[in-house]
């Protein structure tokens, strides 16, 4: 009995989840500015700065997280859940972080207004994420439930949006006479925003099944 009281309990993962969470969303934010800057070098430098500064504190996090599954004897969620979304979550900005860096490698010179929608739907998704995620620790009050579960669903329908976003770009890509240096660009760009939002849905996949086997 007093072994049980001893052992680790709980740690502070959904704080370390919300806090995440706050740098996908501030992440998103700045690669949003800095496509919608694209054409102000100062500037564009600027947001991709806050991008890679979002990734480089996000990624303390989930150093924090693994580091705590290993002192935690019980933990408020399953041990692979809370692994699984810890990872997920930092893919999500990782791979802001990686389009951020394709569109400087590949020296895009100009961004289109796929790229621009492609880039508000992923921001969309990431705030729909940290949301989502906020709501973690209250899951046992019925609105919370039903709050996070619609969440999840709006997260979906975005990733179907960059889907057919994503689709039609191709498709006006490859049938544009356009340079073929500039079409490989471009479509590494678009492949690389896209899976952002696949990423989001990932992350509301996992919460999703925490919400069913919770309440």
């Amino acid at each position: 009995m007093l072994f049980g009281k001893l052992l680790p309990r709980e740690g502070n993962f959904f704080e370390l989840f919300n806090e995440h969470g706050k740098h996908i969303a501030e992440g998103a934010r700045a690669f949003t500015s800095m496509v919608q800057y694209y054409n102000d070098p100062t500037l564009r430098q600027k947001y991709a700065a806050d991008v890679d500064a979002a990734e480089k504190q996000a990624d303390r996090i989930t150093a924090e997280v693994n580091r705590l599954l290993h002192k935690t004897f019980i933990t408020p969620l399953d041990r692979e859940q809370i692994r699984d979304l810890i990872n997920k979550m930092d893919d999500i900005l990782d791979l802001l972080q990686d389009s951020s860096e394709v569109m400087s490698l590949y020296d895009l010179q100009t961004v289109s207004e796929d790229v621009l929608r492609l880039s508000d739907i992923s921001a969309k998704c990431c705030e729909r994420v940290q949301h989502a995620v906020s709501l973690l620790p209250k899951l046992s009050q019925p609105s919370v439930t039903e709050a996070a579960l619609k969440t999840c669903e709006e997260i979906d329908r975005l990733e179907s949006d960059a889907d057919r976003v994503m689709r039609s770009a191709m498709s006006r890509l490859f049938r544009d006479n356009i340079d073929v240096r500039e079409l490989i660009k471009l479509k590494a760009v678009y492949e690389h925003l896209e899976s952002i939002s696949d990423r989001c849905e990932d992350v509301a996949n996992i919460i999703e099944g925490i919400v069913l086997e919770n309440s």
